[in-house]
């Protein structure tokens, strides 16, 4: 299945075709996500029943980690792609017409399964493409999802301004994802699926990849909690006026993306590992200065500092492990995620425990030493990495 040989496309217009998957999985998400407070409207659900209902889409993602990786060693990572996106494309569309909470939660799970397949895949395509260069581009790519992400959400603003129904915009949506998919995947890189010895389900990474593993785990935790917590740490410690709590998150994603298309630039130069141990301490330093000094003005300079920070980890830590030796490059990628999305998962409620406990700024205090762990663990990879 799509085996047609990409030797005569151009690494430019093989890094084309890739490019545009991860602007499909950026702006569809944000689409759903600009659509959520519709959703609870619609469907009656209080934050409580709201909150317990999206937990379904991360462990949907979750859970399938294992089969995507079983996946990507049978069959292209090209192939496993288009059937992510479209299952990702076809779940979104379904969405908006869910008509209630109970509906919902399965139809969540599915998405986030969906999105695994999509994601991954996208990014096992991404390492493909990237052994044709000779300098860093895969930075880019996650770049791309970024500024998609913005699109998504704008988009969504003016579906809700302009009166368009939930409905009606997840199913355009939907429609516009499965065309560009079927579109653009003929562009994309073949690679021969590399097999590998059978294991249980549920195991933990290969030896050599724990290192990135951890580091994703820090690096993805710290991620998440700016998504979910820093809106509220600039309105209960900053105390800025409720209509400009969002200061935080908008400095922290602007920076994010901005890191992400200079990313590139600064491995050339100094090299992934320099760019690793200094993307930790701007974690730890933005989070701190965020703590230590709880005004406006420097707690925002030290969210753009983690922008900055966690904005390349992830894909770099990909573009190592895609290197590996014993595995296929979506295998690989596929093992060190589930570690990855367990600190995406666990880590911000654990902040929300910590800061009922102590306080919101202790939580962040405790929550920069992850930053620490990365510049430590940088210190782990081997030297041919």
């Amino acid at each position: 299945m799509l085996k047609t040989p990409t030797h005569h496309k151009t690494p430019r217009q093989l890094r084309l075709a890739n490019a545009v998957f991860f602007f499909l999985s950026g702006i569809g998400y944000a689409t759903w996500a600009s659509r959520i407070p519709n959703i609870q409207k619609q469907l009656n659900l209080n934050e409580a029943e709201l909150g317990g209902i999206l937990f379904a889409m991360p462990i949907g993602l979750l859970v399938t980690i294992p089969l995507t990786g079983q996946l990507l060693s049978k069959y292209s990572s090209r192939t496993v792609m288009l059937i992510g996106a479209t299952l990702f494309a076809v779940i979104l569309g379904i969405l908006g017409f869910c008509t209630s909470g109970w509906q919902l939660i399965p139809v969540l799970f599915l998405l986030g399964a969906s999105r695994n397949l999509f994601n991954i895949s996208t990014n096992a395509q991404a390492v493909a493409v990237q052994t044709l260069y000779d300098r860093s581009i895969m930075a880019n790519f996650h770049g791309i999802w970024s500024l998609a992400g913005f699109a998504g959400a704008a988009l969504g603003y003016f579906a809700v301004h302009y009166g368009v129904s939930t409905a009606q915009h997840l199913l355009l949506m939907s429609i516009f994802l499965i065309i560009c998919s079927f579109g653009f995947i003929s562009g994309t890189i073949y690679q021969p699926p590399v097999p590998q010895p059978k294991k249980k389900i549920f195991t933990l990474p290969e030896k050599s990849l724990i290192v990135f593993s951890l580091i994703c785990f820090c690096c993805m935790a710290c991620e998440n909690t700016m998504y979910d917590w820093s809106g509220i740490y600039f309105e209960k410690v900053i105390q800025v006026a409720k209509g400009n709590a969002t200061e935080g998150f908008v400095v922290y994603m602007i920076a994010m993306t901005i890191g992400r298309f200079i990313g590139d630039a600064i491995v050339n130069r100094f090299g992934i590992k320099n760019m690793l141990r200094g993307s930790g301490l701007f974690i730890f330093v933005g989070l701190m200065l965020s703590v230590i000094f709880p005004y406006q003005l420097l707690a925002a300079l030290g969210f753009v500092m983690v922008g900055f920070g966690v904005s390349c980890i992830v894909p770099m830590i990909f573009q190592l492990a895609g290197r590996s030796k014993t595995m296929s490059g979506g295998a690989a990628l596929a093992s060190i995620s589930s570690v990855g999305y367990l600190g995406f998962l666990l880590v911000p409620p654990l902040v929300g425990f910590i800061a009922e406990a102590i306080n919101l700024r202790a939580s962040f205090g405790l929550i920069s030493v992850l930053g620490l762990m990365i510049v430590l663990l940088v210190y782990r990879i081997e030297d041919d990495k």
